[in-house]
């Protein structure tokens, strides 16, 4: 596959052998706006007019917190508290719609300034995605991958009638299930497995754990798309 500035990103993730490549590209994509919105970009006017108006989810306000400059977080918070006191308990405007300000609360509950960003990237890179999918050598790849988490699966499954004509289209959607079909399978098998070793017959100095160790920890990934913690 030629590469170009476009595809070399999504090209090291294929290489990368990690796990599902999608969530790399998520984790790529939320690193870099964390880190850029924690640093100078916390002090441009046009980026605080929308972390005050978005504010953040849960998520991105724990990896925030794992910052070294709190006190960035904190400016952000006041400023955006300041923000949705002012649009939510402040008095009656003029000409305010009546539901105006429950509208406002149920915007201020459910955005998000980075998911907002990775939204964003996540298009721009499924178009590339798609583009380099005809490619011969990317298909190869891309089934040789560990699994693609359910999430992913269902994003993927969604967008992909966008991007692909019918015949390729059918490929794609055929070699995504299997892909995702056999990983759950050996989940479930690794999974089981971890139950039957609390049964005292598989217990002792010899017990065979196997793959299931970490096989909760794997379920968890895979269901959600986000480390167990």
């Amino acid at each position: 596959m030629r590469e170009s500035i476009l595809t070399i990103p999504i090209s090291e993730i294929m290489d990368d052998e990690c796990g599902c490549p999608i969530c790399s590209m998520r984790n790529m994509l939320e690193n870099r706006t964390v880190e850029y919105i924690m640093g100078a970009a916390m002090m441009e006017p046009d980026v605080r007019i929308e972390t005050n108006r978005l504010g953040f989810c849960h998520t991105h306000f724990e990896m925030m917190k794992k910052q070294k400059n709190r006190l960035s977080l904190a400016l952000m918070l006041q400023t955006h508290l300041d923000e949705v006191n002012k649009a939510v308990f402040s008095g009656k405007r003029l000409f305010e719609p009546k539901n105006a300000k429950q509208k406002k609360l149920g915007e201020v509950n459910t955005s998000c300034f980075v998911c907002s960003k990775i939204e964003w990237g996540m298009e721009r890179l499924m178009k590339t995605f798609f583009e380099c999918y005809r490619d011969p050598d990317f298909r190869k790849r891309l089934i040789s991958e560990k699994y693609i988490c359910l999430p992913h699966y269902e994003m993927l499954m969604t967008v992909a009638p966008n991007y692909l004509q019918k015949g390729e289209l059918d490929a794609f959607l055929a070699e995504l299930r299997n892909l995702t079909g056999n990983y759950i399978k050996t989940l479930y098998e690794d999974v089981s497995h971890y139950c039957e070793m609390y049964d005292y017959r598989n217990s002792g100095n010899n017990a065979d754990w196997g793959n299931a160790k970490d096989s909760i920890e794997r379920a968890i990934k895979f269901l959600t798309s986000r480390e167990a913690e």
